[in-house]
């Protein structure tokens, strides 16, 4: 199935509007799902909205809150999510990193007791859209065992950095060979396989059998190197914030309980250290520096941190946006269960 972008946001909003989510906090969550199916990052994309209404119809968050700030001191933050909706923290985050990065220079704002924000990059893109660098890390459900164990301690925990100015650098990572979401997404397009060192089974053992892989473990990136990585975003985010740790924490597939995910962002002034139109140069001249490189064969060039998903973006936006088959039965089940109306513009993808 492919649809337009405008009319897959109108019906994400149709349905978190239906479970009585207020009319821009419904808008917030569709736009940042959507965003992420445009730059062709379906992980992150509509695939998530299914999820997202079972914690909703099962009390697992708060859509009436918003979130509040438990401390200030300097340009250090803490952010009590109290359960709501992730994508509405994170907004009120990056507002207030903004607010304190501009004033002090540099901003480190944790949050904690929050859910899913869908990607990362959605949000680091909101403070260098203000001109400022921006990191943001998270801890997610534990589904990846630490280095050379084979139960489960550690989440996906991505990191994502994106500078200020037009489409320069974005990198935006799991500290897993892939998010959780490309392994669910294999599994909704019922493909029996999937790549080499995306996953092990439940004895720790690299396998390429999808249902094998969703009842095992998700592979750190680098090995040790990916491990220790997802433990740095734990400490910035959980340790550091007073958040929910390791196996404390619930999940979107989880019902019961509250997610209770930790968040950390990071926006430094560029200002502060030199004019950022000088700053802008420099970044072209890295990037130039790097483009330069003559490609390895079999390749046609060179690409830095965002560009293929900022080409896709721009042929989604075009053609529309293709939904696995799985995805868009959900879809249609919670628009047929709350009586909402399918949209028409779609079509078969060829």
């Amino acid at each position: 199935m492919v649809i337009q972008n405008d009319a897959l946001q109108s019906f994400a909003e149709t349905i978190l509007k239906s479970l009585g989510v207020g009319e821009e906090k419904a808008q917030l969550v569709a736009h940042s799902l959507v965003a992420s199916n445009l730059r062709a990052v379906d992980s992150h994309g509509i695939q998530l909205l299914p999820f997202y209404v079972d914690q909703i119809e099962h009390g697992d968050m708060d859509i009436h809150k918003e979130g509040r700030i438990a401390s200030e001191s300097g340009g250090c933050i803490v952010y009590d999510g109290e359960n709501a909706i992730g994508q509405v923290v994170a907004s009120r985050c990056c507002e207030e990193a903004i607010r304190v990065g501009r004033s002090q220079g540099i901003a480190l704002l944790v949050s904690r007791e929050s859910n899913h924000f869908g990607a990362a990059a959605f949000w680091a893109q909101r403070m260098s859209a203000a001109g400022l660098v921006g990191l943001v890390m998270c801890n997610a459900s534990p589904l990846v065992a630490p280095w050379q164990g084979k139960e489960p301690r550690l989440g996906t925990n991505p990191i994502c950095v994106s500078v200020p100015g037009p489409r320069r650098w974005l990198l935006d990572m799991a500290t897993t060979t892939v998010a959780a979401g490309q392994l669910f997404k294999a599994n909704f397009n019922q493909q029996t396989t999937i790549p080499a060192g995306w996953a092990m089974d439940s004895e720790g053992v690299p396998t390429t059998e999808t249902v094998t892989a969703m009842n095992g473990l998700l592979m750190p990136l680098g090995g040790y190197k990916g491990s220790g990585l997802a433990m740095m975003a734990e400490i910035f985010c959980a340790v550091l914030g007073g958040g929910a740790m390791s196996t404390q924490l619930g999940g979107i597939r989880i019902h019961g309980k509250p997610t209770r995910v930790s968040q950390c962002f990071l926006a430094v002034d560029v200002a502060r250290f030199m004019p950022e139109e000088v700053f802008h140069a420099r970044m072209d001249e890295l990037i130039a520096m790097i483009k330069s490189s003559a490609p390895a064969k079999g390749h046609e060039e060179v690409l830095v941190a965002g560009e293929p998903e900022w080409r896709a973006e721009a042929g989604r936006k075009r053609d529309g946006i293709p939904i696995s088959d799985g995805t868009w039965a959900d879809l249609k089940m919670i628009g047929e269960r709350y009586g909402l109306p399918i949209p028409q513009d779609c079509r078969n993808s060829v």
